[in-house]
């Protein structure tokens, strides 16, 4: 099936994410050249029962997963983090970020992204903060051309690159014109991993600010992560420097104050966590349900595999229900929709996606999954929204669609080789090591 095609994923059941479609029990969805045309019951949605069928009965189908902040270059190391003070992760980050070669953060992001396919994961923002060079910048996107999902590239600063000094602000328009402008990367969009007011000067995040605003290009920033950060006030110096809105993107935000959300709520800045790697890494326990209550655009987040050791993001949607009720000390203080919500639709709209993905709308991007409902792994379905946010696994996602090409189907990636990606990248690792 390719993106000019045009098939009926037929008999699924239907989460669409989508208020006005709502549930189906068994529904249709009319894909044609890449594109949501229809969403329902065969006969009341008017799909031609003539067309090529992709059979879902005993399958779940909803919106592709979005990832908004993903270090993809360093699951090159993946859980080589935190098992002495040398492998502290930034401590790690910075031993081996020097030692990268271009091919290495190509190799990187390439294992991130058949990952991130592979689980379902349709849309991704890879946050790239080790580009050294043009060759390192080129190499990363090579593995986005290649792979071929849909997001954010946020070009940002090397490892060891002081706090002083600008990014490469030559090569970030560089890579917008020559991979963005000219197209070689059609599901892509340019963003800027900048770094925000309280960790470098003025002299640094104003004219990187500016230059990214200047080409409408979106700023993402880690800010107030840990308490040391929060007492900065980083969030606040934003706010005040006519920095958020909602072209920015806030990284953690764990330690913010009212005042700050509040500013971040009306600008229409939107916050990502990554619960995992927050508490692995020891900044604290996020306070999911304080952001969502807030008010904020919340969403979801893998972060670094090198931390996490995992890209699972079905994990992180269980973990943030935890994490929210366990805050509230309520069993039902959030409801699993509002969960897959901030993996779905509400990312989607950080990314500023939302009219192209993140829920199954005629006329939206045909980016979509279907997970088996009748694995002893997911079986029985009593409530369809419980089952995707605690139960289903990466190993549960029979088929992703990406802008109606099928990528995954009957749980085999279908035009990528993953032990030979796997082989290039234990490779790449063992060369840098020797380094």
């Amino acid at each position: 099936m390719t993106p000019e095609g045009e098939y009926v994923v037929a008999g699924a059941r239907v989460v669409s994410m989508d208020p006005e479609i709502g549930d189906l029990v068994e529904g249709d969805i009319h894909i044609r050249d890449g594109e949501i045309v229809a969403v329902g019951h065969r006969s009341e949605a008017g799909i031609d029962a003539a067309l090529p069928r992709l059979g879902a009965a005993g399958l779940i189908a909803m919106p592709g997963l979005v990832d908004t902040h993903w270090h993809m270059w360093n699951s090159l190391y993946r859980a080589m983090s935190s098992s002495s003070p040398d492998t502290a992760y930034f401590t790690l980050n910075a031993a081996n970020g020097v030692r990268c070669l271009p091919d290495d953060l190509y190799h990187g992001a390439r294992l991130s992204l058949v990952d991130a396919l592979g689980q379902g994961v349709t849309t991704v923002h890879d946050w790239a903060h080790n580009l050294r060079s043009p060759a390192h910048a080129d190499a990363n996107l090579r593995a986005h051309q290649e792979i071929g999902l849909r997001g954010r590239f946020s070009y940002g600063s090397m490892q060891g690159h002081p706090w002083t000094s600008l990014i490469d602000l030559d090569d970030v328009d560089r890579v917008r014109v020559e991979w963005f402008e000219r197209g070689r990367l059609p599901l892509m969009h340019l963003g800027l991993a900048g770094r925000a007011p309280g960790q470098c000067p003025e002299s640094v995040f104003r004219p990187e600010y500016d230059a990214a605003r200047a080409h409408a290009l979106p700023v993402s920033y880690h800010a107030n992560s840990n308490r040391a950060l929060g007492d900065l006030g980083m969030i606040q110096l934003m706010s005040d420097e006519g920095m958020l809105g909602p072209h920015t993107q806030l990284v953690h935000a764990l330690h913010t104050t009212d005042a700050e959300l509040a500013a971040v709520r009306d600008s229409g800045a939107s916050i990502s966590i990554s619960p995992w790697s927050e508490l692995l890494i020891g900044y604290g326990i996020p306070a999911v349900r304080r952001l969502e209550r807030a008010g904020v655009l919340l969403t979801l987040s893998t972060d670094t595999t090198a931390l996490t050791g995992t890209a699972d993001l079905w994990s992180v949607l269980r973990l943030t229900t935890a994490l929210h009720r366990g805050e509230a000390e309520e069993e039902l203080a959030v409801g699993t929709r509002r969960i897959l919500e901030m993996a779905t639709i509400d990312a989607a709209r950080s990314l500023g996606l939302d009219d192209l993905v993140g829920s199954l709308t005629p006329g939206k991007r045909a980016d979509l999954i279907l997970v088996r409902a009748h694995d002893v792994t997911t079986a029985p379905v009593t409530d369809v929204t419980n089952t995707l946010a605690l139960a289903v696994g990466p190993q549960d996602v029979d088929t992703v669609i990406v802008d109606g090409r099928i990528r995954k189907h009957g749980g085999r990636l279908l035009d990528l080789d993953p032990l030979d990606v796997v082989r290039h990248t234990e490779e790449a690792l063992v060369a840098l090591l020797e380094r």
